[in-house]
């Protein structure tokens, strides 16, 4: 489980496709060593470390995984954002993210407001009835609060801080993002659906 509040950064060093999956490698600013086993979110997407002894972050990466995130698309020298798991007792800074991505969508617009911002990304219609004004969700891992959705896309006011921290500072318009989506909308949207199908 995650917060959506970024750690680190990371520069990818390789992603190396094999038969099943992928092999990914990266460094990474965080100066305490990852241990094997250990689960990281790398842009958003829950990943297990394996062991490695040249200091780098490395991890597989399933088909599935591969073919739902932004994951496979990724080259050397990309910039992501890096999240260790949370420990029982940690403070909740943003809002529970499991690192299950739910869709990819892209950024349609970025506006500044001096040192702030305001970006609007695309989200797939079925996927649209689960952002909701002022609620929560994770755009490559980073927690946002979402404003003034239509159906088919959602804004967020990035603070300095954030455009600092996290890769979302360097996006351009068009970029491909993880999205997950409020797990506690998710929740509700399975208990009730079956009575609204009624």
């Amino acid at each position: 489980m995650f917060t959506g509040i970024i750690n680190h950064t990371g520069i990818i060093d390789s992603l190396d496709h094999l038969g099943s999956g992928a092999r990914l490698r990266l460094r990474t600013s965080d100066e305490t060593p990852f241990v094997r086993g250990e689960s990281v979110a790398v842009n958003g997407v829950c990943l297990t470390v394996l062991p490695q002894g040249d200091g780098s972050l490395l991890t597989d990466v399933s088909n599935e995984t591969l073919a739902r995130t932004t994951l496979g698309s990724l080259t050397s020298g990309a910039k992501v954002n890096i999240e260790r798991a949370m420990s029982l007792g940690d403070r909740l800074g943003g809002h529970l993210v499991q690192g299950h991505v739910d869709c990819v969508g892209a950024l349609l617009s970025m506006k500044a407001e001096g040192e702030f911002a305001v970006y609007r990304w695309s989200v797939p219609q079925e996927y649209a009835e689960l952002v909701v004004d002022k609620g929560s969700i994770a755009v490559d891992g980073v927690s946002l609060t979402v404003v003034e959705p239509d159906g088919g896309s959602f804004g967020a006011a990035l603070i300095p801080e954030t455009l600092r921290r996290t890769n979302l500072g360097e996006a351009v318009a068009g970029a491909r993002v993880n999205l997950e989506l409020d797990m506690i909308a998710k929740y509700v949207r399975s208990l009730v659906a079956p009575y609204l199908a009624r």
